[in-house]
């Protein structure tokens, strides 16, 4: 099979070699954030992948992108702290000014700006992104912001935040996307200054938040692109994030079938390896297929987004596929180890645990489908 970027899978490889099984039970247990596997992400360029050599960073594309996440999932390790900052760049290098790239991406390329909390969903809107009621007021040179933003995720632990918020009331507007606007908010001016953060316990060591504004000032420099058009430059960073989770889907999916085929293989149970019996190898040969076709499907909606081509019908299938492929991977590989698959040492179910929340997030699969029937199969709106 064809591997894109080989070279810099095998070095993720090896960086996330120096981060086993064991550091991520630890942090696990402590609720803790990855502190050092960022940190060493950060010194290797990775996190600066896409932003432009003219700014310090390395300057590829969402290829190589979708090539480092999902090595670091096939190995072990969870991307789920730092993939926010790959994603989110959709957003500002098409659609920031130069004044804003210049500002922002040399920090967030050498690792001293962190860019990882997206500010759009919210407790009455959910995925209905133009039901969003947090409103920026503009005010001479700044807007005055004020409402709530939940399953922000890593809010604690980003410089900024790329907030999506109403600048025209709902009422007013002719488009239900219309009348939102992007901003670049600086959250270490922000903390104590109109925005509080509550964070989210799950069943996942995954930093999610709830974030509340409260007369928060922005700076009208901060807004990106045009106000009122802010849907269409979120969409860029949306785009991305669904391909680049998907990456990630791919990469736990072989995560769990090469842990599963191996354990199969060594397992011997009646005098005989268990991998030699149908009723194993069946659930993994199936996941596999699941997850071959799936990964084409991603290939092909990242390389769309990669030559500047509408992307939505295929970011949004690859979503549903490799979530779904990584769901089943997982199933195939706990019931491959039996009672096994539940103790914290072979590290099955924190994967099992973090991969299911794809089936939920960053989209949920049924909106996927929504979406594919009214906009790909022409059927009349659903919601």
């Amino acid at each position: 099979m064809d591997m894109p970027h080989a070279e810099i899978r095998e070095e993720v490889k090896k960086l996330c070699a120096r981060f086993p099984g064991e550091y991520w039970r630890r942090l696990d247990a402590a609720r803790a954030y990855p502190t050092g596997f960022v940190r060493a992400l950060t010194e290797a360029g990775y996190l600066g992948t896409l932003i432009p050599e003219e700014y310090g960073g390395v300057g590829l594309n969402l290829a190589a992108a979708a090539a480092i996440l999902e090595t670091i999932h096939a190995e072990g390790c969870n991307a789920g702290a730092v993939h926010a900052q790959m994603y989110i760049m959709g957003s500002i290098l098409r659609h920031g000014s130069p004044g804003q790239k210049q500002h922002y991406l040399p920090g967030i390329a050498a690792g001293t700006l962190r860019l990882q909390a997206f500010g759009v969903t919210e407790p009455g809107s959910g995925s209905d992104t133009a039901a969003l009621r947090t409103f920026a007021r503009r005010e001479g040179d700044h807007y005055v912001v004020n409402g709530q933003k939940i399953w922000t995720s890593r809010a604690e632990h980003s410089d900024l935040m790329l907030l999506l918020a109403r600048t025209t009331p709902r009422e007013q507007v002719t488009k239900r996307t219309g009348g939102l606007s992007t901003f670049i908010v600086d959250m270490r001016d922000a903390a104590g200054h109109g925005m509080t953060i509550r964070p989210i316990r799950t069943m996942m060591n995954h930093n999610s938040c709830e974030v509340f504004f409260d007369n928060m000032a922005v700076p009208a420099g901060n807004l990106i692109g045009q106000e009122g058009q802010g849907f269409r430059t979120v969409l860029d960073g949306m785009n991305a994030e669904r391909l680049l989770i998907s990456a990630e889907c791919v990469g736990d999916a072989k995560w769990f079938l090469r842990k599963a085929t191996a354990y199969a293989n060594e397992r011997q149970v009646f005098g005989r390896p268990i991998g030699q019996n149908q009723g194993v190898q069946f659930p993994l040969a199936r996941a596999y297929a699941q997850l071959r076709a799936a990964e084409l499907l991603l290939r092909e909606g990242v390389g769309q987004f990669d030559a500047g081509a509408p992307c939505g019908e295929a970011a949004n299938l690859a979503k549903l596929l490799c979530a779904e492929a990584s769901w089943a991977a997982a199933e195939a590989c706990v019931q491959t180890h039996g009672g096994f698959g539940f103790a914290e040492e072979y590290d099955i179910e924190r994967k099992f645990r973090e991969t299911r929340l794809y089936q939920v997030a960053p989209i949920s699969t049924n909106l996927i489908l929504s979406y594919v029937a009214e906009h790909v199969l022409g059927l009349p709106r659903s919601y």
